[in-house]
């Protein structure tokens, strides 16, 4: 049986329209977006404008168990030159040691409660914690994998799985370490998770499993062709996405390795097209920033997570002009809210190029260019059709809270100006996806069950 949804203003994919009527199937597709239209006797009347829902495109669920955890310093503070993304990841390792999978299961259900109340409706989760502290795999090999996708379905969010193909320490096959043993696996294993995670979501249109060599440092040549062959096989159209030069040491030590900064290793290596998601690509020059937006591939972009690692600036103006597709991710999840890492992604280029508006588009509104682009990235990053509000697409859709004293007498894309720079208090009140509303008023349908899990989990971790 369809659903009726009446919107008095939505951003379609040809921008806002006012009185427009949906029609959502049974499976939770948009069949019709119809604007200047009247609602029907059967019409839900929305309470707000409607804009599509936020792709996330990288995520690392974990890691919002520690979020916190890394910000203490020695007694004396001052910081330390040593300090980088280096001395982070040792934290993240010595946290990985107590999590198991009901711990994991738990955490990434109450992240995900928490995206679909900020406004994001799929997220692509980047998985490589696959075996269990010292580095044994489960009984069941997709074990890890399969309570992220427990954790989605019981939250609703959408769920692009993205198991990571992690085999060494460093660039040249270097031996990896102790604390990355549970993360480890050839392709033949990896690619025996993936299939395994794909007859787990078989027929689920809220579900899409790809691949993700985790960085060029982790595998080698042969074992990142030997994986994307057997993908190929699996899914010739499926998402793969990849860490790239989010550090200047990793463009300092690929060149010593291959002689080519990592960017540029994987353009003039592998195939590079649509499917690929380049996540960070922080540390390029102007060849590749220019040559990777040409390719297809989307660059997934984690502001609030590269700058509390202390990472770098994307060179988006570059990028956007030569016409590059981007998205945005939490990734470690110190935030989580789509607002704060568009906000960032511009402040982050007012403060170095010391003028404003740096990242503006076609309508002239920042805001608004800066939710529709991240959407259609994301959407292209995660392989699924979400994004939009259109026909063939996910009903994900975001009913704004026009009570919210930032939006007081705003106007459509001015609305999206208003929310990214002038709003301190998020202005999401219903959240739906795949047609099934899973936020209302601001508060997830689930929201006190799973916290209570995510407390118990906590509390073991603690422990």
């Amino acid at each position: 049986m369809s659903l009726e949804l009446f919107a008095p203003a939505a951003r379609l994919p040809g921008g806002w329209a006012r009185d427009v009527s949906f029609v959502v199937d049974a499976e939770g597709w948009l069949l019709s977006a119809t604007p200047d239209s009247r609602p029907t006797p059967a019409s839900e009347r929305l309470a707000g404008p409607v804009v599509p829902g936020q792709p996330n495109l990288h995520s690392h669920a974990f890691q919002r168990a520690m979020a916190g955890l890394a910000e203490r310093v020695a007694p004396g503070g001052g910081g330390s030159a040593n300090d980088s993304f280096w001395s982070w990841r040792e934290t993240m390792y010595g946290f990985l040691a107590r999590l198991g999978p009901d711990e994991l299961e738990a955490v990434a259900a109450q992240l995900y409660v928490e995206m679909l109340e900020a406004g994001y409706t799929a997220v692509g989760e980047f998985h490589y914690l696959h075996h269990d502290p010292e580095g044994r795999p489960y009984g069941e090999p997709a074990e890890m994998g399969l309570r992220l996708l427990a954790a989605a379905q019981a939250s609703g969010i959408g769920l692009t799985l993205l198991p990571v193909l992690y085999g060494f320490g460093g660039f040249g096959g270097q031996s990896a370490g102790l604390a990355q043993r549970r993360f480890l696996n050839g392709p033949e294993a990896l690619l025996a998770i993936a299939a395994r995670l794909r007859e787990a979501l078989a027929g689920d249109p809220q579900g899409r499993v790809g691949l993700a060599p985790h960085s060029l440092r982790a595998v080698t040549p042969e074992t990142l062709r030997e994986g994307l062959a057997g993908l190929a096989t699996l899914d010739p159209d499926a998402p793969i996405h990849i860490h790239v030069a989010e550090q200047t040491r990793e463009v300092e030590d690929c060149l010593a390795w291959s002689g080519s900064r990592p960017v540029r290793w994987l353009l003039d290596n592998l195939a590079i097209d649509r499917r690929w998601c380049f996540v960070h690509a922080t540390h390029m020059d102007e060849g590749e920033t220019r040559d990777l937006a040409g390719s297809g591939a989307v660059a997934g972009l984690c502001p609030t997570t590269e700058a509390n690692l202390g990472d770098g600036l994307f060179p988006a103006p570059g990028y956007r002009a030569a016409g590059g597709a981007w998205g945005i991710g939490s990734d470690s999840h110190i935030s989580v809210d789509p607002v704060e890492e568009l906000r960032w992604l511009e402040y982050g280029q007012r403060l170095v190029l010391r003028r404003r508006n740096v990242l503006a588009g076609a309508s002239g509104h920042l805001g608004e260019d800066l939710w529709a682009e991240a959407a259609a990235g994301g959407a292209r990053a995660l392989g699924r059709p979400v994004g939009a509000l259109a026909p063939g697409c996910r009903a994900d859709l975001v009913v704004l809270d026009a009570r919210q004293p930032c939006l007081a007498d705003r106007q459509c894309a001015g609305l999206m100006d208003a929310i990214v720079f002038a709003g301190n208090r998020r202005a999401v009140r219903d959240v739906m996806v795949g047609g099934r509303w899973r936020v209302r008023e601001g508060r997830h349908e689930a929201r006190e069950a799973v916290r209570a899990g995510f407390d118990r989990a906590m509390a073991r971790l603690a422990g």
